[in-house]
């Protein structure tokens, strides 16, 4: 009964589906008449399994006619087949698109390479937009540190993990329409209570309290945006992210860390709850030891990124995985937190608190930011990163890009500027994690056909 249903009116399968019978039909005719076989004795033959009957099946038979059916067959058969495909894939994609376009965009993202990217904040989703275009294999570690505005609130009123971090990361990776994108993004301004909140914070609220579980709830959102990937917490615990100031003071809370007024000389988490453990969640060590390529960043040193490191056993699994390891660095200082710091300093932070063999290769802007720019920056204490020679001696690979991008008054990482330049410094490097060469040629080539696309150089 199955089956049938396949015949069922309003399908359009039936019709081209007989098209392609008959021109299969019209195939095996041709080739008769041209090869000049005589089929029926052929036949015979094979039925009573009779090696002499098989004798003088050749005959002279009009080869003209013979290549005209072969022609018109070769023809009803691709066009049968072609529309009964398409018949199937236009009911498994709702964009009006061509079809063959898009599965074979799906297929070629499924098999890029295994992607973790590790971060928070507003830096982390560049890498995803970007990345997201080269590969569905992604899975992105974010921090559960967050502790201001809605995610604060949220995570103080109703005991769930912050929430911000995450929705920006599923937006990111998201393939939705933009109304959707907008929606989740989508911030009261009014109403007792609901004012400040996203309304995607809300929705993650509401899946968490209905499944019991805030990852489930996770997954479920991804379900709905239609991710490619996943979205992975760092850890299910509630940690609180403190720093330890160069003036000797301790700071606790993510959102009172870059106010403290000081330079921060270490940072550390702690669980919560007094006699609490923190333990990294066990699909984000699997992706670590599974992944092909790890990036850090960009995003907030201290707050978005170092969070995430300092999960137990998650610097670990990075420093053993033999995957390619890429540190992005921030264009921009961040007041408060990395004042005067150069990419040699972005970098030793990094390996003060994780260890070395956390990252293989730094990726550096080198694109001036515009002078208006700078000033505007300069007035809230933030300067550009500078690379400095120092940072070429701590025997990892600096690589030096444009990846820079305007967006009104502030500088950005450009998503696709970023997702190439991380690319091409995976295929120069080549790990060999079981990539098979026709898959990296596929890579190479969705490189350079979006390098076009986008007009990055």
């Amino acid at each position: 009964m199955r089956i049938l249903r396949w015949f069922a009116p309003g399908l359009h399968i039936k019709r081209w589906l007989l098209v392609a019978v008959l021109g299969v039909a019209l195939v095996v005719v041709g080739l008769s008449l041209t090869l000049r076989i005589n089929l029926y004795r052929l036949l015979g033959a094979w039925l009573v399994e009779n090696v002499a009957a098989s004798r003088a099946v050749f005959y002279t038979g009009p080869v003209v006619a013979g290549v005209a059916a072969l022609a018109l067959g070769l023809v009803l058969t691709w066009v049968g087949i072609s529309r009964l495909v398409n018949s199937v894939l236009s009911t498994l994609t709702a964009r009006e698109e061509d079809v063959a376009d898009a599965f074979l965009e799906r297929r070629l993202l499924v098999r890029g390479p295994r992607v973790v990217a590790v971060g928070g904040g507003t830096g982390l989703p560049a890498t995803l937009r970007g990345m997201k275009n080269y590969t569905a294999n992604i899975s992105a570690v974010v921090t559960v540190a967050d502790d201001g505005g809605s995610s604060g609130r949220l995570r103080t009123e109703f005991g769930i993990l912050p929430p911000g971090d995450i929705r920006n990361c599923l937006i990111a990776l998201a393939d939705i329409e933009p109304l959707m994108e907008r929606l989740f993004q989508y911030r009261f301004t009014n109403g007792e209570g609901l004012a400040g909140h996203p309304f995607g914070n809300l929705f993650i609220l509401a899946m968490s309290e209905t499944t019991g579980d805030f990852y489930q709830a996770v997954k479920a959102a991804s379900e709905v945006l239609a991710v490619r990937g996943r979205v992975l917490p760092s850890t299910l615990d509630h940690v609180v992210l403190r720093a330890e100031l160069a003036d000797g003071r301790m700071v606790s809370g993510e959102s009172a860390i870059g106010r403290a007024g000081s330079p921060i000389r270490r940072v550390f988490l702690d669980p919560a709850d007094p006699g609490g453990k923190i333990a990294a969640l066990d699909d984000v060590l699997s992706a670590i030891a599974e992944a092909e390529l790890i990036v850090l960043g960009p995003g907030s040193l201290y707050t978005s990124i170092m969070p995430n490191l300092l999960v137990p056993g998650v610097a670990d699994a990075i420093r053993r995985s033999p995957a390619l390891k890429i540190y992005v660095c921030n264009i921009m200082t961040e007041p408060g937190e990395t004042d005067g710091f150069k990419v040699s300093d972005h970098m030793k932070a990094l390996i003060d608190h994780g260890g070395f063999g956390l990252f293989d290769v730094c990726l550096v802007n080198t694109r001036q930011v515009p002078a208006r720019l700078r000033e505007r920056y300069r007035e809230e204490g933030a300067e550009p990163v500078v690379l400095d020679p120092a940072a070429q001696r701590m025997g990892v690979q600096v690589v030096a890009r444009d990846l820079l991008r305007i967006e009104g008054d502030y500088v950005r990482h450009d998503p696709e500027k970023l997702a190439q330049a991380i690319g091409h410094v995976f295929l120069a490097r080549r790990p060999h994690v079981g990539r098979t060469p026709w898959e990296f040629f596929l890579f190479r080539q969705r490189l350079r056909e979006r390098s076009r696309q986008e007009g990055v150089g």
